[in-house]
């Protein structure tokens, strides 16, 4: 195998490196601040000429309309020759770099660029000025490649109730993994606002962060007209917030191109692991719904291919969509509940630009890993609702291999255990047993609850009540475990 010399030892030429990263963000639609991030990776890696050699850009769907975003973001850096890629939600963040590193390291392309952005903030501003937003249009462009959805995230039954909402889904993981602890409504609503308190924290250091003022905890668990309450125990500032204009992009090449184009090996950042898993099951179908066996799958991986626990890590960024994700993540990850696994404040204070946080987490990870060339940092992803993992792991030095890249949906799937699941509102008739539920309000009020029980015959079923009387009594006192009687797909208490 030909070796590539210098100074960080010998390479296998095609070892794929980032060698840019760049963020953007300010009063612009998406594309530009797409287009704006890749001219800072560019001017990073410091040659900006190397953007015009791009071949290969992979953009992730946002909320945006842009049928082919990539296109006018290669129109903006002058890359005429790159292919897009478009990857649809639901599609782990993470798994464009590893294919990004997968075409490097193969040779099917020299200079590759994963970028994503949001514009919402601009969006509504724009709007509110009693003007139009409007995005860039595209007639008749699509991406040259456009990378689909494998599985669906929900179950008809969940849509079909308004079960949809990703807060009211990450609200019932983490009043389930409060029973399994063993805590007291009083104590798990501590435990969640103490732990973005200190995410908070951590954001007021973050001079990129879009939401940085100082909350305690009290000011986070407390119901307000600013702090709405939006599924029990979930609050507006327990939630990702959307509502930024944010943008971030690597700039991947292999180690002989980073020589040949003069980029510095000080700017460098290597892969060692580019881990996923695509096996999709619904929250409804899980077994346990405070667990997450295939991101257990993904550390252990991890952790063996870099000869530590993904807890020993020096950087860790955890993806922080909802408070359920870090906590439920904590644990497969080693992680002691007391720890605090951010760099950036997390999506509620740093900014939590729809399905593009990975990239502003790996770029940030990554200057730290180049400042101290020894550490290794990782970034892990959350797609769907903690349906789909994954794990990045980056180091400033090379350990001589190439890093792990795999999909790793079939051993994922071994240990998920799963139920069969009653298909409608009003399939089931009958006892049943709570396993998790939510509230939702009515302004402040507790107004509607909806519950996952396992029923008498050994399935899983949702029931849903609009008694207020119930919901009061569901924010004050333990549900889960509880025998009720569901009839009609409502249901009351024993």
């Amino acid at each position: 195998m030909d070796l590539l010399h210098n100074g960080l030892g010998s390479l296998d030429p095609r070892t794929p490196v980032v060698v840019g990263v760049g963020t953007a963000s300010g009063h612009a639609e998406a594309t530009d601040l797409m287009t704006r991030a890749l001219v800072a990776a560019g001017s990073d890696a410091g040659s900006p000429r190397m953007l015009e050699r791009i071949d290969r850009i992979a953009v992730p769907q946002g909320s945006w309309s842009y049928p082919d975003p990539g296109r006018l973001v290669a129109g903006g850096v002058g890359a005429a020759e790159a292919r897009t890629h478009l990857y649809e939600l639901g599609i782990p963040q993470q798994r464009l770099i590893n294919d990004a590193l997968v075409a490097i390291a193969s040779g099917t392309s020299e200079v590759a660029a994963v970028v994503g952005g949001e514009a919402k903030r601009w969006a509504r501003d724009v709007a509110r000025s009693g003007i139009e937003a409007v995005e860039t249009d595209q007639p008749g462009a699509i991406p040259d490649i456009t990378q689909r959805r494998e599985g669906a995230l929900l179950e008809p039954v969940e849509v079909a109730n308004r079960l949809w909402d990703p807060v009211q889904q990450y609200a019932m993981i983490d009043n389930a993994l409060r029973a399994a602890d063993g805590r007291t409504l009083t104590e798990h609503r501590a435990e969640v606002a103490d732990l973005w308190s200190r995410f908070n924290v951590v954001a007021g250091t973050n001079p990129d962060a879009a939401f940085p003022d100082s909350m305690d905890a009290k000011q986070i668990d407390t119901p307000s007209v600013t702090n709405r309450p939006l599924a029990f125990p979930y609050n507006k500032w327990h939630s990702t917030q959307w509502a930024v204009n944010q943008s971030a992009a690597l700039l991947l090449c292999s180690a002989e191109t980073a020589v040949r184009l003069g980029v510095g090996a000080d700017q460098w950042a290597f892969p060692q692991v580019a881990l996923e898993s695509s096996h999709t099951v619904s929250l409804l179908r899980r077994k346990e719904s405070h667990a997450w066996p295939a991101m257990d799958v993904l550390a252990r991986a991890a952790g063996a291919r870099i000869g530590r626990p993904i807890a020993d890590a020096d950087i860790i960024e955890v993806y922080s969509c909802f408070p359920a994700a870090v906590r439920v993540q904590q644990r497969c990850l080693g992680l002691e509940p007391g720890t605090t696994p951010t760099i950036t404040g997390g999506m509620a204070f740093a900014g939590g630009p729809f399905n593009n946080f990975v990239l502003q987490a790996t770029a940030a990870v990554i200057a730290e890993v180049r400042a101290d060339p020894g550490a290794l940092g990782a970034v892990t992803t959350v797609s769907g609702l903690l349906t789909k993992p994954g794990i990045g792991v980056w180091s400033g030095r090379p350990d001589g291999r190439l890093p792990l890249v795999d999909d790793l949906a079939r051993a994922a799937q071994s240990e998920t255990g799963v139920v069969d699941v009653v298909e409608s509102l009003d399939g089931y008739t009958g006892a049943a047993t709570v396993v998790t539920y939510t509230v939702t309000y009515e302004e402040l009020v507790p107004a509607r609850t909806l519950a996952l029980c396992d029923t008498a015959d050994g399935r899983r079923c949702v029931a849903v009540s609009e008694d207020g009387l119930l919901a009061a009594h569901a924010v004050s006192e333990e549900l889960i475990g509880d025998r009720i009687e569901v009839a009609g797909g409502s249901f009351d208490l024993h």
